[in-house]
């Protein structure tokens, strides 16, 4: 689950990590109250608008901007509230249809005395499943595409490995700072801020902590001034104040349907939907699709209990997106029956009464070829299979002649 940079920045000061202080407004008369607000502590009249989107590379797309003023304030969240924002990272890039803003956020100008007297760098937390470890990312380059920065100078992108059992170690904080030609007040800062960022990434059962930038101020202190936070789904219900934090405005309406009825969806790219019980039969399934000259529309696990209702919730998901051209059912009965499943396929096909492309349905397991009979005298335009390449074939027969 992604959070916003407000949420975010929420769950680092628990932690008691420095972060760059400011309120969210979702209305121009809150953005006003926000500022007043934001002056009177801070004693400055320089505040930045950022847009709250799930998505990097705001600044490219006007989401960001430095206001010196009321006035500017006014104007920026006046613009920003209720635009297309278009970034590298919404769909379909900066030529897509890009986000609606609903939320921005009102921060201060950390940047003090001066610009020139501050520092940005660039550290991030996530697990290495190679190593089977955390890694923290950092470089000197805070502020920049980070991808760029390791591809055209990979010798300015360190990483620093943490043993999950041992957690942070003294001397790594003080190597990751000492790589960062930190002296002084602020090496002592970057120590402590990467001891609680590695807190917070444990504490909260994230997968992703990005802060870029991090920023070492003219004082020699160290903040987060952005940050992108991701949330292990599986292990949200430990975390019910975060699950509250999910914004479903920003998640694909299908896989917010799908979480409610208790599907485990993905969706992707391709023409070929997929319903599958079990994940490991599901990326099976998508291999199978993939040799037939197909493309997987999507992830679709329905779990253990494929029965009618899942079914026809499945296929009423499946049927969302306009680029499916078949969808493949690949049941394995273990503890399910094939028999029941293949009733489920029929009475969901008859209740929905408005599926418009082929169908074709794998069974194997308990029951099959009982399956495999009640699909076939069902007398609607369904395809049974009982082999994988048999499926597999039907799936490029159908493509074929759509």
């Amino acid at each position: 689950m992604n959070l916003h940079e407000y949420q975010g920045k929420e769950l680092l000061k628990r932690y008691g990590v420095a972060v760059q202080e400011g309120a969210v407004a979702s209305t121009l008369q809150e953005a006003e109250t926000a500022y007043q607000q934001i002056v009177s502590k801070s004693n400055n009249p320089v505040v930045i608008v950022k847009a709250q989107i799930h998505a990097g590379g705001r600044g490219k797309g006007g989401g960001v901007k430095l206001a010196k003023n009321a006035g500017d304030l006014k104007t920026h969240a006046g613009n920003i509230l209720g635009m297309m924002l278009k970034t590298p990272q919404t769909p379909g890039g900066m030529e897509g249809e890009g986000k609606l803003v609903k939320k921005i956020f009102i921060a201060e100008d950390s940047y003090v005395p001066t610009f020139d007297s501050c520092k940005e760098y660039y550290v991030s937390i996530l697990t290495d499943r190679d190593t089977k470890r955390n890694v923290i990312i950092y470089s000197t380059e805070g502020g920049m595409d980070i991808e760029k920065v390791a591809h055209d100078t990979p010798e300015l992108v360190h990483k620093e490995y943490v043993d999950p059992t041992l957690g942070m170690i003294g001397f790594q904080t003080r190597k990751i700072a000492f790589n960062l030609g930190l002296s002084g007040k602020a090496f002592k800062e970057m120590t402590a801020f990467i001891g609680k960022l590695y807190a917070a990434f444990v504490g909260t059962d994230a997968t992703l902590f990005e802060i870029n930038p991090c920023l070492k101020t003219g004082n020699d202190d160290i903040i987060a001034v952005d940050c992108k936070v991701s949330i292990d789904d599986n292990a949200l219900f430990r975390h019910a104040d975060i699950e509250a934090m999910r914004d479903e405005d920003e998640e694909d309406p299908t896989e917010v349907e799908a979480r409610k009825n208790d599907l485990n969806y993905v969706k992707l790219d391709g023409n070929v939907g997929c319903m599958v019980n079990g994940a490991g039969l599901a990326m099976a399934t998508m291999d199978i699709i993939k040799l037939s000259g197909g493309d997987p529309a999507n992830f679709l696990d329905v779990g253990g209990t494929a029965d009618a209702e899942r079914v026809e919730k499945g296929f009423r998901i499946i049927l969302q997106d306009p680029n499916v051209k078949a969808i493949l059912i690949n049941i394995f009965g273990g503890i399910v029956r094939c028999d029941r499943v293949a009733q489920g396929v029929v009475d969901a096909y008859n209740n929905m009464g408005n599926i418009n492309v082929p169908i074709i349905v794998r069974l194997q397991g308990t029951n099959a070829d009982l399956g495999k009979k009640i699909i076939d005298e069902s007398g609607l335009e369904v395809h049974s299979a009982i082999l994988l390449q048999e499926a597999a074939n039907l799936v490029r027969q159908v493509l074929a002649e759509a």
